[in-house]
């Protein structure tokens, strides 16, 4: 049996809910947002739904979860620039989030926005250990970079590292034929921006990122060790401390088990420490 709890069920947190239960991943949920109606609305959807999935409101079994899932706070919008920039409007959100983990002994997988800095601040002032603080982001992120790769047919494996948003670093050198800087550069500001028409078009982005985010639970409730990019609190890994960032890592029901440590271009080890140290400098703000 595996409990996923998810804290902000708005449109990503809802949909995380109810992809995870009907594709048989959890068998129980506990949900939990701010806003009591929208949670209500939410359960009694599910329900409508037929799924035999016990749904719990009670926020005091977040503790006693597999999973717990962040996805509350406030989404991009098209007046928001950067995800970075949703930091001071949702630090609330998150410090509530800290709040209900008291005691949560699984694994912490954070979406909710600028994500990598969340994920840092969860890590360091919940007691949750740095291993069990998955930071979602780089499945989404390379996915994207994997369209971007395949319209300039370009062969070879997309794998973005960094910060998920405008300092992401593409990896450029394990591809299929060499790509210059300015292709790189062309590249990295299509990723950048990669999002934002969707935003424009509907409100915000749904599929990519649940369908992700749903994949990280299960490889997060297997007993099998699986690699993926995800935000990992690093200490010492590619030259960096101090901040959460995407990284290449093993990972299973323990959490992360290991971080690989990739060999870096030029260009790939200027992103990487320029993604660093803005992360960095963000993590000190919410952690002095």
């Amino acid at each position: 049996m595996s409990r996923c709890a998810v804290v902000g069920v708005g449109r990503i947190g809802g949909e995380v809910a109810y992809l995870a239960a009907s594709l048989g991943i959890v068998d129980e949920l506990v949900l939990y947002d701010h806003n009591a109606g929208l949670l209500n609305a939410q359960v009694l959807d599910l329900e409508h739904s037929g799924l035999q999935t016990h749904i719990s409101t009670d926020p005091r079994e977040i503790r006693d979860a597999d999973i717990c899932v962040f996805a509350a706070g406030l989404p991009r919008n098209p007046t928001v620039k950067t995800r970075a920039d949703l930091l001071n409007a949702n630090l609330p959100a998150t410090r509530e989030c800290a709040a209900l983990l008291t005691g949560f002994s699984g694994i912490l997988v954070t979406v909710t926005n600028p994500m990598d800095i969340n994920n840092y601040y969860l890590a360091k002032t919940t007691g949750i250990g740095s291993e069990r603080c998955v930071g979602f982001g780089g499945q989404l992120d390379s996915a994207r970079y994997a369209l971007a790769l395949k319209k300039r047919e370009i062969p070879g494996a997309a794998y973005v590292l960094g910060e998920h948003g405008e300092h992401q670093v593409p990896v450029f050198s394990t591809l299929g034929r060499p790509v210059g800087e300015p292709q790189r550069e062309e590249i990295l500001g299509e990723l950048r921006g990669a999002s934002m028409p969707v935003i424009q078009g509907k409100g915000g982005t749904v599929y990519g990122p649940v369908l992700h985010i749903v994949q990280l639970v299960h490889l997060l409730l297997d007993t099998t060790k699986k690699r993926i990019i995800c935000s990992s609190v690093l200490d010492g890994e590619y030259g960096i401390r101090g901040c959460s960032l995407g990284v290449p890592a093993w990972v299973n029901r323990n959490g992360i088990c290991q971080i690989e440590e990739w060999e870096l271009d030029a260009w790939e080890r200027r992103e990487m420490d320029e993604a660093g140290r803005f992360a960095g400098s963000l993590c000190r703000q919410v952690v002095p």
